[in-house]
Formats: C-alpha cells, structure tokens, sequence
C-alpha cells in the first residue's frame, strides 16, 4: 500500500488535510493510475512526491534523479501548494516500522 507522509486523506472530502494529533503517516486508499496525453497539472493541487522508503535518499541515477523517487501524484487540497511542501509532505510505498 501507500502511506502519507506530514498529512492525511480526507476520503469524504478527498483533498489533502493536515495530519492528526501525533500521526506521523497514514495510510492512502488505493489509487488506480490512468495514463493522459498531455495532461496538464492542475496548479491549485499539490504535487506530492512518491518515495520507496521514507528515508527520502537514494543513488542518483544518469538522469539525475534519485533511486528512492518513484513519481509525483496530484493532490487535490484547500490549502495553498506551499504549505504541503514547507511540512515535508510525501508518499512512501513502505514505513520503516
């Protein structure tokens, strides 16, 4: 599964919101992925980093990008981008419990 790193899921108003008194992940509902040509990020969503580990680090590879990143989903939230990025918030594909 998906967990959510600094925030949660809100599944009834499904947008980002800030993380619960003393969780530090939570986990996401599962995500079906559907390619679209040219897809247009939409600026009001956060774009949130999808890592392997949470420990954030990896090798960079010969495209300069780390081993550990996998991609960037789009995240519906009410609160500005900036504000998800300041709070370090990130998608890990497991925890290191």
């Amino acid at each position: 599964g998906l967990y959510l790193e600094a925030a949660r899921w809100d599944r009834r108003a499904k947008k980002l919101k800030p993380s619960n008194i003393g969780e530090m992940m939570s986990k996401l509902p599962v995500i079906h992925f559907q390619p679209v040509e040219n897809y247009v990020e939409p600026p009001e969503d956060y774009q949130c980093p999808l890592y392997k580990t949470n420990i954030r680090a990896g090798i960079l590879n010969t495209t300069g990008q780390s081993t550990n990143y996998v991609l960037h989903v789009s995240l519906p939230t009410d609160d500005d981008p900036d504000v998800w990025v300041l709070m370090g918030t990130a998608m890990v594909t497991m925890t290191n419990d």
